[in-house]
């Protein structure tokens, strides 16, 4: 029932910014959380933002924290992701996911129970 569709993806240069946007729906109730996931080819997956439904509570990576923000727009169903200020390291493949209940899942941690398609950001000169 949930799903979760990414867009906003694409290449930036170093230093730059870029928005990532994830459109929710189905989900069976109010309490629920959505976060951001990330991947590079051959290493392991990591969590690095997730929101909490309903209260808004928020939680980041590390190596994220006062570059990214996570945020809701809930009379349009829309989870984004501002990264402000990216590196090369940041180059991977960004997932938007889901998980139910009264929840933060805490990065890195990337237990999610629903997941989009994955979208490519790559930042290079």
């Amino acid at each position: 029932q949930v799903q979760l569709v990414e867009s906003g993806g694409g290449l930036v240069q170093p230093g730059g910014s870029l928005r990532l946007s994830c459109a929710a729906s189905g989900f069976p109730s109010e309490y629920y959380a959505v976060g951001w996931v990330r991947q590079v080819p051959g290493k392991e997956r990591d969590g690095i933002a997730c929101i909490n439904s309903p209260t808004g509570q928020t939680a980041y990576l590390d190596s994220v924290k006062g570059r990214f923000t996570i945020s809701k727009d809930n009379a349009k169903n829309l989870i984004y992701l501002q990264m402000n200020m990216l590196k090369p390291d940041d180059t991977a493949v960004y997932y938007c996911a889901a998980a139910l209940g009264n929840i933060v899942i805490t990065p890195p941690n990337d237990a999610y129970d629903y997941w989009g398609q994955g979208i490519q950001v790559t930042v290079s000169p």
